[in-house]
């Protein structure tokens, strides 16, 4: 993806290091018209969100999206289920992958692409252990190092 051709939203930075990433998907997502003004003004959280399977479909849980301020009666519950769209293959392989023991569906990113259409970053995870965790940092650590003499030195 482009960096100029979107506007994220929500970013879930945390997954990234509680999860092992094997694979991203791109989904749509149906919001209300009170959903999306809020998240123009750049509100709403994916951090404690996970993607489910109820009924054969998949659905976004535990994603806050706060009330629009000038909503009135019309307004959305902040965090009800929101169905993500996929093309059916996608969504049966996604399916298939959270069936099996560890795997989980965490949304990563929440973004306007360049139509303006929100859209949902998915990744089929796996949890790390605490070992991965800590060599993760380690190799993030020599990383930054590596970079720092590498700059000190030319």
């Amino acid at each position: 993806m482009d960096n100029s051709s979107y506007k994220v939203i929500s970013d879930n930075r945390r997954a990234r290091h509680e999860y092992i990433i094997q694979e991203t998907v791109e989904a749509g997502i149906i919001l209300y018209g009170t959903e999306v003004k809020t998240l123009r003004q750049g509100q709403g959280s994916i951090k404690e969100a996970y993607a489910g399977e109820k009924n054969g479909e998949l659905y976004l849980i535990n994603s806050h999206i706060p009330e629009y301020s000038s909503g009135g009666y019309t307004n959305h519950e902040p965090k009800r289920l929101r169905k993500l769209l996929l093309k059916k293959r996608e969504m049966n392989k996604l399916l298939g992958a959270i069936k099996r023991k560890g795997i989980t569906l965490v949304p990563l990113q929440m973004y306007f692409n360049h139509r303006g259409i929100v859209k949902v970053l998915i990744g089929l995870a796996q949890g790390k252990r605490k070992t991965d965790k800590r060599q993760a940092e380690k190799e993030k650590d020599w990383k930054r190092d590596q970079g720092r003499m590498l700059r000190n030195k030319g």
